[in-house]
């Protein structure tokens, strides 16, 4: 009787608890889909590159290397000295003959007014950033943030202000303008927006990097900061990037990470690249005999912070292995392993500041002369153009159709302060290398054999 009851009663109950027309299915569906919202809105947002233009001057305004010396000759207020030291500059900095200068310094007399240099940002930036925003039908007044990074010229009303005037772009745009970065401000503005998009969901965002070269001419003799006058060339960059899902499979790249490095605390470093006024009252900026050393340190505590981000478990190992061996050992004259950073990128784009520059990070970081090809072709056509360096790096990749779906990209760029950044980028479309870009006309012929004294 009493196994009856039990047997009736548990029936009974499974009856009552799991009828047959019960379903799971809904409680799943409905689990998938909260699981779902959870990640979407706790996930940290992307920061998506859509396109970006690099601007190429007219052609009228190339700056060969026997013209600039004959200017140099005939019409420089400079002294003898001066002149012979810069000529001497010119032969060995590794910039070509197509370079590019704006035009009040190519008139006769030179002149660096305040509109000469207006002029120059204008022609720069509105027609790299009508080109980008033709190129992809937008609106302008789609754009939600606007970023402009110059260091050297920064007039009232700024940059931002007069791109704003000029494509009439939203009364509520969230505009910033910086100044006195230094050429590494390119990818200092990129983080910036990395950080705006946190805020700022479903946004579009514009950023343009440029060096005004009209007012930086020097006119002295003082030898570092001459300098100067030899390497910085005309060039500007106009650059989309969106934080909207939708918006991912019309990219080119993904940003994987940023990593800044300021030595502002180092009285050495700080000084390295400086702004002042000579003994004779002439402004420019002085390049100290110290740069590489600031660089290579700046770009060490760069390098210890990336390369747990980016290197594989394998390279970390090796170079730990290496750093006990020597402080167990030290007595042996063995050096510290080099990590292989061509295991973490398949693209390295160093900034085009000088041939000692390229130079000093190829050595240091044991690349290959290809490795560093896209950096020296960059300083051989277009010159320091400042904070853009790295994206007519890129830009010079792309034309060569040697970015592939999937390969991922570093910028390293350094600057005033002193100040080292790292950025990473992974492609994740495929590229047409026959796309319009500022190496379409030439791309064809490069890379070309740099001599290591240019002949005029």
């Amino acid at each position: 009787m009493g196994l009856e009851f039990f047997n009736f009663f548990s029936l009974q109950s499974l009856d009552f608890v799991l009828p047959d027309e019960v379903s799971f299915a809904p409680f799943l569906l409905a689990s998938a889909f909260i699981i779902t919202m959870l990640l979407c809105y706790t996930s940290r947002p992307c920061v998506y590159l859509l396109d970006f233009n690099c601007h190429r001057p007219p052609d009228t305004l190339r700056a060969e290397v026997s013209t600039f010396i004959e200017y140099l000759e005939s019409y420089s207020t400079c002294d003898r000295k001066s002149i012979d030291f810069q000529v001497k500059m010119l032969e060995r900095a590794g910039v070509g003959n197509e370079s590019y200068l704006p035009s009040p310094l190519l008139e006769i007399p030179c002149t660096n007014t305040l509109s000469g240099a207006r002029q120059e940002v204008e022609e720069v930036l509105f027609t790299a950033v009508k080109d980008l925003l033709t190129k992809h039908k937008i609106d302008p007044k789609r754009i939600d943030i606007l970023v402009a990074n110059c260091s050297i010229f920064c007039p009232t009303p700024s940059i931002t202000s007069m791109v704003i005037n000029k494509f009439g772009l939203r009364s509520d745009i969230k505009s910033f303008n910086l100044s006195g970065m230094g050429c590494s401000a390119g990818i200092l503005s990129i983080c910036l927006v990395k950080d705006l998009f946190k805020v700022h969901k479903n946004s579009l965002a514009l950023v343009l990097s440029t060096e005004a070269i009209t007012p930086n001419a020097y006119m002295g003799k003082n030898k570092s900061m001459l300098v100067t006058n030899t390497l910085f060339r005309m060039g500007g960059v106009a650059i989309l990037l969106s934080n909207r899902r939708q918006d991912r499979w019309m990219s080119k790249y993904k940003l994987q990470h940023i990593v800044r490095t300021h030595m502002g605390w180092d009285d050495q470093s700080y000084k390295s690249v400086f702004e002042q006024i000579d003994e004779d009252g002439n402004k420019g900026v002085s390049l100290s005999r110290d740069l590489l050393h600031v660089a290579a340190k700046a770009l060490r505590i760069n390098l210890s912070e990336l390369g747990p981000l980016v290197l594989p478990y394998s390279e970390q190992l090796r170079y730990v292995w290496s750093v006990l061996y020597k402080r167990v050992c030290p007595t042996e004259n063995k050096e510290t392993c080099v990590p292989n950073f061509k295991k973490a990128f398949e693209h390295i784009c160093v900034h085009a500041g000088g041939r000692a520059v390229i130079d000093g990070v190829e050595n240091s970081l044991k690349l290959q002369k290809e490795d560093v090809e896209a950096s020296r072709m960059t300083l051989y056509r277009f010159g320091n153009t400042s904070s853009s360096s790295v994206w007519y790096e890129l830009c010079y990749l792309e034309a060569k159709g040697r970015v592939r779906k999937g390969d991922r990209v570093w910028q390293l760029a350094f600057g005033s302060g002193f100040k080292t950044n790292s950025a990473v980028w992974k492609c994740i479309s495929d590229l047409d290398p026959t796309e319009t870009n500022a190496w379409s006309d030439r791309i064809h012929c490069y890379p070309v054999e740099i001599p290591s004294v240019m002949e005029h």
